[in-house]
């Protein structure tokens, strides 16, 4: 068994690994549609110029968080750890990333409220922990606060509720 020093340093190695991955991704996407645009020059800087700057600084930035999870071990530590969890959660992780796909259909066809319904309740199905109620009452509860704000305070322009693709 591991001292708790080495368990915690496994799981900080990791959590780098995957924060500056993510972060890597977004940058070069980030920079990669920013480049479709016009660029300009710094004195005259066109609309592509800022998001690609950003991107690529996202990028390096990333690259930097990323790294030391590479780094060599100084003390005879096994380099036999794996960066990726033991036991994923695919489940959950297929709840999280298919809620913004049912956002997008939902909303598009129904509406807002139905979209976000949709989409707070099947994220929320990912976790093992949640019962049917608790997802049905966080599902509405966001839902409720998500229509007040969108679209009665920032006047967001989508239907409350519609019917058939109404965008």
């Amino acid at each position: 068994m591991q001292p708790s020093t080495s368990l915690l340093r496994d799981f900080v190695r990791k959590r780098d690994f995957y924060a500056g991955g993510l972060m890597i991704l977004l940058g070069l996407g980030i920079a990669l549609k920013g480049a479709t645009y016009r660029l300009g020059s710094p004195m005259h800087m066109g609309p592509g110029f800022f998001p690609t700057a950003l991107g690529v600084l996202l990028v390096l930035i990333g690259i930097a968080i990323a790294a030391p999870a590479f780094a060599s071990s100084t003390q005879g530590e096994q380099q036999n750890e794996s960066i990726l969890p033991e036991h994923p959660e695919w489940w959950a992780w297929f709840c999280i990333l298919m809620s913004p796909v049912l956002f997008i259909l939902f909303g598009r066809y129904f509406g807002m409220a139905p979209g976000t319904f949709a989409c707070v309740f099947i994220a929320a199905l990912g976790d093992r922990q949640g019962t049917w109620k608790s997802t049905f009452i966080l599902s509405t509860v966001v839902t409720v606060f998500g229509v007040l704000l969108f679209s009665y305070f920032l006047q967001v322009p989508m239907p409350i509720l519609t019917w058939g693709g109404g965008l």
